[in-house]
């Protein structure tokens, strides 16, 4: 959601005492800053009930009433940034056991230990489901603080007034893989200010798909993805960097940059989904050209060799795009110039695991077609970007589409012919598909 958010304002109060609150988040680990709120609810920094995660990865349940503060944090960090994450919070001071009053679960599974833990009294009165006081989803924006926005995406967003719901009535457990899987919720008791959000709809985000008509309104950019908890596409992977450095990376982890705090130096973007088999596209948009060197795919064994350039390294195969257009390989560099990208050209770069072969494009046109892939380290092989920092010619930066059909925070302007539910600005070559696990799962 990065800077936009959605807000409501109850006109009537349902029960301030007893709620649960479900939605499914996927974040950029790197971007989460203190308080990057879930959830909030209240209209002053001294009232008011909200989840929301810390920058080291914890989770956090709060109420403040009366100047207490109520609280659960969690021990346990959250950093996987390619997962989607299950969360239920549960408040319900009415409950005769202290610690039942706050509680948390993560993929059906309850959190009980905590970094902090103060429970609130029993029969308090919160400011959660009172009429005029808003309820925001990722951000603290009507709590009064700095919007302290959610760093990604959510799925399936709902509120359930009046009632101490288990996370069962959310998700369930898939029998074959043992994975925590997205459910419909049915046979629901809403209550006044109930709502589930399914952001199905790119043009109402806000719509409420409880019967309750509890729809809110968006604030900001925020857009419709085709990343879901049941079909996880590709982004670039924060854990992954060479010689201890690695690049900045926002929007989702879609958008990689140079980091011009660590001076001249050769920085490297991986993507969290590799290929095994199968036939993948994707594109990247050059938002600064500059120093943007390769362009490609590389094995896994490159992952662990911390080299200060790994497009040096046996194992890699990419477009060399600085100062010749030409196909590096296993470092070695052709002698022929196919012309090079400019800063806004799109790099479409289609990967044939089945045959192991990589084709580039430049504006849906080929550039060079059925390269050949090193052979080593093919046991997985991965989309990359190799980039130079300088301080005194522009940071080298693009963006990713991986099929969500966005780069960065820009829509494609003209969505090309996909298969399998992607969004790409240009056609999709024949037999190939979006990297994301469904996918991975049918073609792979």
């Amino acid at each position: 959601m990065a800077n936009s958010y959605l807000t409501r304002t109850p006109s009537s109060s349902g029960n301030r005492r007893k709620f649960t609150f479900s939605a499914w988040v996927k974040f950029n680990f790197n971007q989460l800053a203190n308080n990057s709120r879930i959830f909030s609810c209240g209209s002053a920094t001294s009232a008011w009930v909200s989840a929301y995660f810390n920058s080291p990865g914890d989770l956090q349940l709060a109420i403040v009433e009366g100047g207490t503060t109520y609280t659960i944090q969690t021990n346990r960090l959250f950093r996987d940034e390619n997962a989607w994450y299950h969360l239920v919070f549960v408040v319900d001071t009415e409950n005769a056991t202290a610690n039942n009053r706050l509680r948390m679960y993560v993929n059906g599974e309850e959190e009980t230990s905590f970094s902090q833990r103060v429970n609130p009294t029993q029969d308090l009165d919160t400011q959660a489901n009172t009429a005029s006081k808003p309820i925001d989803i990722g951000s603290a924006e009507n709590v009064g603080y700095s919007p302290r926005y959610f760093p990604g995406y959510m799925s399936h967003v709902a509120m359930v007034d009046g009632q101490a719901l288990a996370p069962t009535v959310f998700g369930s457990t898939d029998s074959t893989s043992g994975i925590w899987t997205f459910k419909n919720p049915s046979g629901v008791t809403w209550g006044t200010n109930g709502f589930h959000l399914k952001f199905e709809s790119s043009g109402n985000l806000g719509l409420d798909s409880s019967g309750n008509s509890n729809t809110f309104t968006v604030n900001g950019n925020g857009r419709q993805a085709l990343d879901t908890p049941s079909n996880v596409n590709a982004t670039l992977n924060p854990l992954v960097n060479n010689a201890g450095e690695m690049m900045l990376l926002t929007n989702g982890n879609t958008s990689c940059q140079s980091n011009a705090a660590q001076g001249n130096s050769w920085k490297l973007a991986v993507s969290t989904l590799g290929m095994t088999s199968g036939k993948y596209y994707w594109e990247i948009k050059f938002d600064n050209v500059h120093n943007c060197y390769n362009n490609g795919v590389m094995g896994s064994n490159i992952l662990t060799a911390n080299t200060s350039n790994p497009m040096n390294q046996t194992g890699y195969t990419g477009f060399y795009n600085y100062d010749g257009g030409e196909i590096r390989k296993d470092n070695v560099v052709t002698t022929q110039d196919y012309g090079t990208y400019a800063t806004n050209d799109i790099m479409g770069v289609a990967c044939d695991m089945d045959n192991y072969t990589i084709t580039f494009y430049k504006n849906g046109s080929a550039f060079v077609s059925n390269v050949a892939l090193s052979t080593t380290g093919r046991d997985v092989v991965f989309p990359c970007s190799v980039f130079y920092n300088t301080n005194n010619t522009g940071i080298p930066q693009a963006s990713y589409n991986f099929g969500n059909g966005y780069f960065g925070t820009t829509a494609i302007s003209s969505a090309g012919s996909n298969g399998n539910g992607s969004l790409f600005e240009y056609d999709v070559p024949s037999g190939y598909y979006a990297l994301n696990t469904k996918n991975i799962n049918t073609y792979g």
